[in-house]
């Protein structure tokens, strides 16, 4: 399961539609907030995460997804390729960084990694 967090409506549907091959589910959500609420009740095996977001960013989101669960696999997906907004998604705990100009790398990333393991979760 994938959650997308992106505020651009459109840009949401594209990448849906790119990580719909490679994941049996996919939620969205338009804001920082919703995605803390959506990761804490879905717990997802991957967030693909704008970082300019309205209200709660994608650094601070990613912060605190990471607070709820440490095992927590965030990838950030951006326009932006500055050194420093890579720095600070890394210090944030991001585990990736695509740009929306290669979103085309999604699927395949998404599949090479393994689901985060959650111990005796589902037992």
């Amino acid at each position: 399961m994938v959650l997308v967090v992106e505020d651009n409506e459109a840009m949401r549907s594209l990448i849906r539609s790119l990580v719909e091959e490679v994941t049996s589910m996919v939620h969205e959500c338009d804001s920082g907030e919703d995605a803390l609420e959506l990761y804490a009740r879905l717990r997802p095996d991957c967030v693909l995460m704008d970082i300019r977001l309205g209200g709660m960013d994608g650094i601070t989101a990613t912060r605190s997804i990471l607070r709820i669960d440490p095992g927590a696999r965030v990838i950030m997906v951006t326009e932006n390729d500055g050194r420093r907004m890579r720095a600070e998604a890394r210090a944030a705990g991001a585990r990736g960084f695509v740009l929306k100009a290669n979103l085309l790398e999604l699927p395949a990333l998404i599949a090479s990694c393994p689901a985060p393991d959650r111990g005796d979760e589902g037992s």
